[in-house]
């Protein structure tokens, strides 16, 4: 496939405007910024840019639809989120082409993607169904305790450039379950896909106010205002540690619910008695979904030492064998990273472990060329001083270490401030779940290498953030429990 008459009629088919209270409209001091092509460098087209003013009319917008969404009756919201379900799937095509254009990966993942996130809106529904309460007498038989969950108010929420459909899905389908109202800010470099969405939500039935989106570049310009504002009541974001903390400290103020989705640094364990080509295809979708774009992404990758030449040797082969190009063209597997910066930092990354001792064994290169593409990558032998093995590589860089016991390679893999998922293989059950039980992370993977289930409980410890997405207890994060003490 290449680009050409279809490609500009999907871009050009998703309205560029701020979507508030229902209505498509433009910022105020009608600001727009472009949104770049990864593949190419080139801008496709250009979006509203909020002004802090656009925002605060969104959030107005949604505390002035609060009460009445959050009278809808439960299977009314869950009526919405099933057709919005049944949009996704109807519109995956274009959706995915559209995802591609502005995100860089391949069409056949952004596909994936689309079903990925619509299943978040079919789960949802279920959930908004069960919103559960309770009926309790007192001990002493004086009272009647009954338990409500409501709402917990209009939300604020934040999504990454890298999931640009799926981490909005995640968040969107439990505030709508719950009988929330949103502001939803898009990534600048991804908003495409998020505004389509708000067109199928509106087809779906959702209200005007309950769902509201702003893009913008100037991010904490407009949304630091609405966190002080004393409208917002939840603050759901996925993104870096760093912005992270910076926007706890500014929900501290009016003590907003958080729900926070950060870094990560996941630690990927191969003990000897591994299936070896189980590990090398665990490896594949743990580092390579995304390009590694991906806060799950194997981050650091031990090997026992009695197999780490010849998992190493496997794996370099396959990664050698990946087919790099626009994401848009038939066969690719490794499309574009996000920007030019994106690709700055793998190279530095990977110069800064070579230069410390690590062997390449396929990659280790840019791929040249217009757009920002980086070779798939094979290193072995990175030292525990690398800055590899400390920060986020984001791309498609597999960095192998060598590890001789198992309480030396939990050791390493706890010795990090992120706790978001690790992967663990061995064909030792008991094994598995010691080292499973000992790592400090919010997820694992046992003999897998996705562990993202829209009907699983999705977060981290220590600085990988706060609270959950997904599961039965995602709902939670935007629901208040009251209690009501009745006299008898």
């Amino acid at each position: 496939m290449s680009e050409g008459p279809d490609v500009s009629a999907i871009v050009a088919g998703v309205e560029k405007r701020l979507f508030v209270d229902g209505k498509w409209v433009d910022a105020t001091d009608g600001r727009t910024f472009d949104v770049v092509n990864p593949a190419t460098g080139a801008p496709l087209c250009a979006v509203a840019d909020a002004s802090p003013a656009d925002g605060r009319a969104a959030l107005d917008a949604a505390a002035a639809a609060q009460r009445s969404f959050a009278a809808t009756t439960p299977a009314e919201r869950a009526d919405m989120l099933m057709a919005a379900f049944a949009l996704l799937h109807e519109r995956i095509d274009e959706l995915a082409l559209l995802m591609t254009l502005e995100m860089g990966k391949p069409v056949a993942e952004a596909r994936g993607e689309i079903a990925y996130a619509a299943e978040f809106f079919r789960h949802f529904a279920g959930e908004a169904t069960r919103i559960d309460g309770g009926y309790q007498r007192a001990p002493s038989g004086s009272a009647r305790f009954l338990i409500a969950r409501q709402p917990v108010g209009p939300c604020l929420l934040i999504t990454p450039w890298n999931f640009p459909m799926a981490m909005g899905t995640r968040k969107i389908g439990p505030a709508i379950a719950a009988g929330c109202t949103s502001v939803i800010k898009p990534a600048h470099q991804t908003p495409l896909s998020m505004l389509a969405l708000m067109g199928i939500l509106t087809e779906a039935g959702v209200p005007p106010g309950a769902v509201n989106c702003v893009t913008a570049m100037d991010a904490g310009g407009v949304i630091e205002p609405l966190i002080r504002s004393g409208l917002a009541r939840k603050l759901s974001f996925t993104g870096s540690t760093r912005v992270g903390k910076m926007l706890l400290e500014q929900c501290a103020e009016k003590v907003l619910r958080t729900s926070m989705e950060l870094g990560g640094n996941a630690p990927f364990i191969v003990f000897g008695d591994a299936d070896l080509d189980e590990a090398v295809e665990g490896t594949m979708a743990a580092k390579m979904r995304n390009m590694g774009e991906a806060c799950t992404a194997a981050n650091r990758i031990y090997v026992h030492e009695s197999v780490i030449d010849e998992f190493g040797r496997r794996l370099a082969e396959r990664m050698a064998g990946l087919r790099v190009g626009p994401g848009v063209a038939d066969g690719v597997q490794v499309g574009p990273l996000i920007d030019d910066a994106a690709l700055h930092k793998v190279e530095a990354l990977v110069s800064d472990a070579v230069g410390r001792g690590a062997r390449v064994l396929t990659g280790g290169t840019a791929a040249g060329g217009e757009g920002y593409f980086y070779s798939p990558t094979v290193l072995t032998g990175v030292p525990s001083e690398a800055r590899m093995a400390s920060e986020e590589i984001f791309g498609p860089v597999a960095p192998l270490t060598p590890f001789t016991d198992e309480d030396e390679v939990i050791a390493a893999a706890n010795d990090t401030e992120y706790g978001l998922v690790a992967y663990v293989f061995t064909n030792d059950l008991r094994r598995a779940l010691r080292v499973a039980e000992a790592l400090e992370t919010g997820m694992v993977g046992l003999n897998q290498g996705v562990v993202s289930n829209p009907a699983a409980p999705f977060g981290g410890v220590k600085e990988s953030g706060l609270g959950r997405e997904g599961g039965a207890v995602g709902i939670d994060e935007f629901l208040e429990t009251k209690y009501i003490g009745v006299a008898m």
